[in-house]
């Protein structure tokens, strides 16, 4: 046999163990695919037994030949197990998988979202310039959880008109399983570990949001879950009161033009589905802070103060409403008073607990406003 034959066979095996390589794959790649409609179908049915119904109008899988992308054209979702139905509706959802790692999902979502009651018109429409989530582990048990977007956009829908809720340039949400307390009614419960980071939000229906951009990093501990199944969050947020669970802050810094603040607490849930606690923060620039959201006049009209103006117009008339005029013209001093003289990023600053009771929030003695219930 001559050398040019000898090398014409190896050539020729060669590209038929390509040949056989290639087809395999091929062949694993698109029943692996088929698998993953199998599974997904699977979810759908065992969701829809909950009442949290998924579709798709058109859906096709995709990837060949390293991934498995599942695309999802006018994607919808309607919880019918809540207290108030609603139904959720965005432009398009694509997910994909390494065939490599594929206990690690990465999707995309396409908006406009909109939020709407059974039936109803859209009462929210929340858009974004890029939304992103990663899934790591299985649904039973998970890892880790990420939200990234960009340039987020929530509003309001009154009429047809739009009111803005939330403007933001960047907002992150980190979640994952962190280790479970040894002791303490929560002990030998799983928890979860939550990062949220906020560049440049507006709220201008939160006072201390409104305005001027807010930028935040707050890192959270939620303590008293029994399990991860898929379930709403107001549910799970029930769960955590039963429990006697708690959300612990374990780091928070908020900055909002010159002003800003650290602290750190523990809150726990009531019966009602409202925040209780307190968080010990330290705020530098407060005066500005102050003015911006008219602490002068929710103190001059809280209910501390009109019960205490009432006490000292029975001793002297006039007496009481000097008495609310002294303190709203010396509020920041007399903020300064009551709290710890303190230094914060090379800034003065001042200690004051930030209470909440029965959902309602205090900044020493300033009222920031009503928290929502959880559930």
């Amino acid at each position: 046999m001559t050398t040019g034959s000898r090398t014409t066979r190896r050539y020729a095996a060669l590209l038929i163990l390509v040949a056989l390589l290639f087809g395999g794959w091929s062949w694993f790649w698109f029943y692996a695919a088929g698998k993953v409609e199998a599974t997904v179908e699977g979810w759908r049915a065992r969701e829809a037994k909950a009442g949290r119904v998924y579709a798709c109008g058109s859906q096709t899988v995709g990837g060949f030949p390293f991934r498995f992308e599942l695309n999802c054209d006018d994607a919808s979702a309607r919880f019918q197990s809540s207290q108030a139905p609603i139904e959720l509706k965005a432009r398009g959802i694509l997910v994909a998988a390494q065939v490599y790692q594929p206990n690690l999902l990465i999707s995309e979502f396409r908006g406009p979202l909109t939020v709407a009651g059974s039936g109803q018109t859209p009462s929210l429409v929340v858009n974004w310039k890029l939304f992103q989530s990663s899934v790591r582990g299985t649904p039973k048990a998970p890892e880790r959880v990420s939200l990234v977007l960009d340039k987020p956009a929530i509003d309001r829908m009154d009429g047809g008109v739009a009111h803005t809720v939330l403007r933001a340039e960047h907002i992150e949400i980190h979640g994952r399983m962190a280790q479970v307390l040894a002791d303490g009614p929560a002990a030998g419960q799983p928890a979860i570990e939550i990062a949220l980071r906020l560049d440049g939000a507006v709220a201008p229906d939160v006072p201390a949001a409104a305005g001027q951009p807010v930028n935040a990093a707050i890192d959270m501990v939620l303590r008293g879950l029994d399990d991860f199944s898929p379930k709403p969050w107001h549910e799970r947020f029930r769960q955590m009161q039963a429990s006697g669970g708690r959300i612990e802050v374990t780091q928070a810094r908020v900055q909002r033009g010159v002003t800003i603040a650290v602290g750190s607490g523990s809150v726990s849930i009531n019966p009602n589905g409202h925040l209780n606690g307190q968080l010990n923060v330290t705020v530098a620039g407060l005066e500005p802070f102050l003015q911006s959201i008219g602490a002068q006049q929710m103190v001059q009209t809280s209910p501390a103060i009109d019960k205490l103006a009432g006490a000292l117009d029975r001793l002297s008339p006039g007496l009481g409403n000097a008495a609310r005029q002294q303190i709203g013209a010396n509020l920041s001093a007399g903020i300064n008073m009551l709290g710890k003289p303190a230094t914060l990023e090379g800034q003065p600053a001042v200690t004051l607990p930030l209470r909440l009771d029965d959902g309602a929030m205090f900044l020493g003695p300033i009222p920031l406003g009503q928290t929502p219930a959880l559930f």
